[in-house]
């Protein structure tokens, strides 16, 4: 018996759009039905390269009645539009992060989906990454002891398809999610330092997260390093953990060793669209919800808010967003 595949849109087939073209015609439960870029010329391209079809209107890809969901790859300002039209025709959704180019706007989104109970998800992609889940389950084991710190590092140069946010929504909301995940709450406060030493929007920042008890969250996010770094270390009383997103290497170390622990490489595109399509089967809720991509835009704005003003920011996430 053949499995149930659920029949796909990708919109927008820049970098990012055409790699989710290409996991999606390779997955067991998904179905590539058709690509649309504005960019013709890169629509056909894409099209072409999976025999599927291909537009230049997203209007078009959403009539065709086999596309199920949609994947929007597009730039920030776009998302809030497409994906409210994709709501209206009654298709899934997985956008891209950040979710929104506002909270505000974040915020209808979640609100339309659930008067049409559409699935949203927002492509936070390191919750997909085998080490990241790795490292929960270290600290869920209390292998590392109460927990003081957890900071992340995502810097390298200016990704020139980024021209519409800063490096705040665009890197820092990562780890900003991450965070959350981690430690499975809320932050109470931010301070951050941000600026830009050459770019439209800020393009350095460093901001701190205070959590309950005795856990902090630090990010540093920048379009200035030479290389690319993509690491989070997370301090306990007992070890440190140190892990690296792109080798998905971790190590561990206390006061006797320090141990690597083995892994296998995965894709995390993989398992975060084959989550997605799974969750559309069986109707249940994905592990990154557009209520989680409204809290990362919140707090990314509070954080833009501190370095605007020098000031402590009092956030109160708690609220219904609704």
């Amino acid at each position: 018996m053949s499995l149930k595949k659920v029949g796909f849109g990708v919109i927008g087939t820049g970098f990012w759009g055409r790699n989710h073209a290409r996991v999606l015609s390779e997955l067991n439960n998904t179905r590539l039905i058709a690509v649309c870029d504005i960019d013709a010329d890169k629509a056909e391209a894409t099209g072409k390269k999976y025999d599927v079809p291909w537009c230049s209107l997203d209007e078009d890809l959403l009539k065709m009645r086999d596309v199920e969901a949609v994947c929007i790859c597009t730039s920030t300002t776009t998302h809030a539009e497409i994906a409210s039209k994709a709501i209206k025709y009654g298709k899934h959704v997985l956008i891209e992060k950040p979710m929104a180019s506002t909270a505000a706007q974040a915020r209808d989104i979640l609100r339309q989906a659930e008067g049409k109970n559409m699935l949203v998800m927002v492509g936070f992609i390191e919750r997909f990454n085998p080490a990241l889940r790795r490292l929960k389950s270290i600290i869920e084991r209390d292998d590392l002891g109460e927990i003081v710190l957890a900071f992340a590092r995502r810097v390298g140069r200016w990704p020139e398809r980024v021209g519409d946010v800063g490096v705040v929504k665009d890197s820092a909301i990562h780890d900003i999610d991450i965070m959350r995940f981690l430690f499975e709450e809320e932050p109470s406060s931010v301070y951050a330092r941000a600026g830009s030493l050459g770019h439209r929007f800020e393009d350095y920042a460093q901001i701190m997260l205070s959590f309950s008890g005795i856990k902090t969250g630090f990010v540093e996010a920048n379009w200035l390093t030479p290389h690319k770094v993509r690491t989070l270390t997370v301090t306990g009383k007992d070890a440190i953990a140190s892990m690296d997103f792109i080798t998905q290497e971790i190590f561990v170390e206390d006061v006797d060793k320090k141990a690597k622990q083995k892994h296998e490489w995965r894709e995390p595109l993989t398992f975060e669209l084959e989550h997605f399509a799974s969750c559309i089967l069986e109707n249940r809720e994905p592990d990154v919800t557009a209520l989680d991509g409204l809290r990362a835009l919140q707090i990314s704005e509070a954080a833009l808010d501190s370095a605007r003003t020098g000031k402590v920011i009092e956030l109160d996430l708690d609220d219904s967003p609704r």
